[in-house]
Protein backbone atom coordinates (compact mmCIF):
# COMPACT_ATOMS: atom_id res chain seq x y z
CA UNK A 1 0.00 0.00 0.00
CA UNK A 2 0.89 3.77 -0.49
CA UNK A 3 0.01 5.83 1.78
CA UNK A 4 -0.10 10.26 1.35
CA UNK A 5 0.07 11.85 4.99
CA UNK A 6 -0.97 15.49 5.36
CA UNK A 7 -2.09 17.06 7.68
CA UNK A 8 -2.92 21.44 8.64
CA UNK A 9 -5.00 21.66 5.46
CA UNK A 10 -6.59 24.78 7.28
CA UNK A 11 -9.71 25.28 4.42
CA UNK A 12 -7.27 25.72 1.51
CA UNK A 13 -8.79 24.34 -1.56
CA UNK A 14 -5.71 25.11 -3.91
CA UNK A 15 -3.72 23.55 -1.65
CA UNK A 16 -5.47 20.16 -0.79
CA UNK A 17 -6.11 20.04 -4.82
CA UNK A 18 -2.05 20.03 -5.53
CA UNK A 19 -2.03 17.20 -2.43
CA UNK A 20 -4.48 15.60 -4.72
CA UNK A 21 -2.91 16.06 -7.77
CA UNK A 22 -0.05 13.94 -6.18
CA UNK A 23 -1.94 11.82 -4.31
CA UNK A 24 -3.65 10.62 -8.14
CA UNK A 25 -0.91 10.78 -10.14
CA UNK A 26 1.83 8.94 -8.05
CA UNK A 27 -0.81 6.10 -7.69
CA UNK A 28 -1.68 6.26 -3.48
CA UNK A 29 -4.20 4.00 -2.31
CA UNK A 30 -4.72 5.82 1.12
CA UNK A 31 -5.21 9.47 2.44
CA UNK A 32 -4.17 10.07 5.92
CA UNK A 33 -5.33 13.20 7.31
CA UNK A 34 -3.77 14.39 10.79
CA UNK A 35 -6.32 16.76 11.23
CA UNK A 36 -6.58 20.70 10.88
CA UNK A 37 -9.19 19.96 8.02
CA UNK A 38 -11.84 22.20 7.67
CA UNK A 39 -11.08 25.48 9.87
CA UNK A 40 -7.69 27.93 9.51
CA UNK A 41 -7.53 28.68 13.53
CA UNK A 42 -7.57 31.84 14.91
CA UNK A 43 -3.44 32.23 15.02
CA UNK A 44 -3.35 31.91 11.25
CA UNK A 45 -4.46 34.15 8.65
CA UNK A 46 -6.76 33.18 5.79
CA UNK A 47 -5.40 30.27 3.46
CA UNK A 48 -5.02 31.42 -0.22
CA UNK A 49 -8.36 29.59 -1.53
CA UNK A 50 -10.67 29.42 1.67
CA UNK A 51 -13.57 26.97 1.13
CA UNK A 52 -14.70 24.72 3.63
CA UNK A 53 -17.45 23.48 1.70
CA UNK A 54 -14.93 22.79 -1.62
CA UNK A 55 -13.02 20.77 0.04
CA UNK A 56 -15.88 19.08 2.27
CA UNK A 57 -16.96 18.02 -1.27
CA UNK A 58 -13.79 16.90 -2.29
CA UNK A 59 -12.83 14.74 0.47
CA UNK A 60 -16.19 12.70 0.38
CA UNK A 61 -15.49 11.77 -2.79
CA UNK A 62 -12.53 9.54 -1.69
CA UNK A 63 -13.92 9.00 1.29
CA UNK A 64 -13.46 5.68 1.01
CA UNK A 65 -9.60 6.07 1.05
CA UNK A 66 -9.27 8.23 3.99
CA UNK A 67 -8.62 7.80 7.46
CA UNK A 68 -8.25 11.13 9.77
CA UNK A 69 -8.10 12.14 13.14
CA UNK A 70 -9.09 15.00 14.74
CA UNK A 71 -6.85 18.24 14.90
CA UNK A 72 -7.15 21.13 17.48
CA UNK A 73 -9.28 23.28 15.13
CA UNK A 74 -11.47 20.30 14.01
CA UNK A 75 -15.09 19.95 15.33
CA UNK A 76 -18.08 18.23 15.71
CA UNK A 77 -19.91 20.77 13.26
CA UNK A 78 -16.96 19.65 10.90
CA UNK A 79 -17.64 16.35 10.79
CA UNK A 80 -21.46 16.94 10.24
CA UNK A 81 -19.72 17.95 7.02
CA UNK A 82 -17.57 14.78 6.02
CA UNK A 83 -18.49 11.57 5.17
CA UNK A 84 -14.98 10.05 7.32
CA UNK A 85 -14.86 9.87 10.88
CA UNK A 86 -12.37 12.46 12.31
CA UNK A 87 -13.47 12.70 15.92
CA UNK A 88 -10.72 10.51 17.44
CA UNK A 89 -7.28 11.51 18.71
CA UNK A 90 -5.20 9.24 17.36
CA UNK A 91 -5.09 6.08 15.19
CA UNK A 92 -2.86 3.01 15.00
CA UNK A 93 -2.13 2.17 11.22
CA UNK A 94 -0.71 -1.04 10.37
CA UNK A 95 1.50 -2.09 7.28
CA UNK A 96 3.61 -4.89 6.10
CA UNK A 97 4.08 -5.46 10.21
CA UNK A 98 4.97 -1.94 11.41
CA UNK A 99 2.85 0.01 13.97
CA UNK A 100 2.41 3.45 12.89
CA UNK A 101 0.89 6.19 15.04
CA UNK A 102 -1.26 8.85 13.21
CA UNK A 103 -1.90 11.22 15.43
CA UNK A 104 -2.60 15.56 14.75
CA UNK A 105 0.50 16.28 17.61
CA UNK A 106 -1.42 18.62 19.79
CA UNK A 107 -1.49 15.85 22.55
CA UNK A 108 0.48 12.82 21.65
CA UNK A 109 3.97 13.38 19.44
CA UNK A 110 7.20 13.04 19.71
CA UNK A 111 7.85 14.39 23.19
CA UNK A 112 4.70 13.05 24.67
CA UNK A 113 3.31 9.40 23.43
CA UNK A 114 0.96 7.35 24.77
CA UNK A 115 1.60 4.08 25.46
CA UNK A 116 2.90 0.71 23.45
CA UNK A 117 5.38 0.47 21.06
CA UNK A 118 5.38 2.48 18.09
CA UNK A 119 7.67 2.10 14.84
CA UNK A 120 6.71 5.51 13.44
CA UNK A 121 4.66 8.63 14.93
CA UNK A 122 3.00 10.50 12.23
CA UNK A 123 1.72 13.97 13.12
CA UNK A 124 2.03 17.74 12.27
CA UNK A 125 0.19 20.77 14.21
CA UNK A 126 3.76 22.81 14.71
CA UNK A 127 3.73 23.38 10.25
CA UNK A 128 7.58 22.28 10.86
CA UNK A 129 8.25 19.24 8.62
CA UNK A 130 10.48 16.40 10.48
CA UNK A 131 12.12 13.68 9.31
CA UNK A 132 14.45 11.37 12.18
CA UNK A 133 14.66 7.85 14.16
CA UNK A 134 14.80 8.13 17.76
CA UNK A 135 16.37 4.69 19.08
CA UNK A 136 14.03 2.65 17.11
CA UNK A 137 11.06 4.86 16.41
CA UNK A 138 10.77 6.91 13.41
CA UNK A 139 9.45 10.56 14.25
CA UNK A 140 7.18 12.29 10.86
CA UNK A 141 5.91 15.42 11.77
CA UNK A 142 4.07 16.08 8.08
CA UNK A 143 4.45 20.27 8.32
CA UNK A 144 1.46 22.15 6.51
CA UNK A 145 0.75 22.10 3.05
CA UNK A 146 -1.32 25.33 4.09
CA UNK A 147 1.01 27.39 6.20
CA UNK A 148 4.53 26.27 6.72
CA UNK A 149 6.31 28.00 9.91
CA UNK A 150 9.87 29.38 9.93
CA UNK A 151 10.59 29.51 6.32
CA UNK A 152 9.59 26.19 5.39
CA UNK A 153 7.62 25.04 2.37
CA UNK A 154 4.51 23.55 2.04
CA UNK A 155 4.84 19.40 2.58
CA UNK A 156 3.25 16.14 2.67
CA UNK A 157 4.58 12.67 3.62
CA UNK A 158 4.44 9.24 1.84
CA UNK A 159 4.89 5.82 3.50
CA UNK A 160 5.60 3.15 1.24
CA UNK A 161 7.61 0.02 1.82
CA UNK A 162 8.44 0.63 5.23
CA UNK A 163 9.91 4.41 4.36
CA UNK A 164 8.47 7.46 4.77
CA UNK A 165 9.77 10.43 2.51
CA UNK A 166 8.71 14.08 3.20
CA UNK A 167 7.52 15.87 -0.19
CA UNK A 168 7.07 19.39 -1.22
CA UNK A 169 3.67 20.63 -2.40
CA UNK A 170 5.49 20.77 -5.62
CA UNK A 171 6.15 16.74 -5.65
CA UNK A 172 9.68 17.11 -4.75
CA UNK A 173 11.13 14.87 -2.34
CA UNK A 174 12.73 16.52 0.16
CA UNK A 175 13.91 13.40 3.01
CA UNK A 176 13.34 9.55 3.55
CA UNK A 177 13.25 7.53 6.82
CA UNK A 178 13.09 3.40 6.60
CA UNK A 179 11.21 1.98 9.53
Amino acid sequence: MKYLLISDIHGSLPALKKAIDFYKNNNCDMLCIMGDILNYGPRNGLPEGLNPKGIAELLNEMSDDIIAVRGNCDSEVDQMLLNFPIMQTYMLLVDNGKRILLTHGHEYNKENRPKGKFDAIVYGHTHLWELSKDENTVICNTGSITFPKNGNIPTFGVLENRTISIYSLEGKKIKSQEL
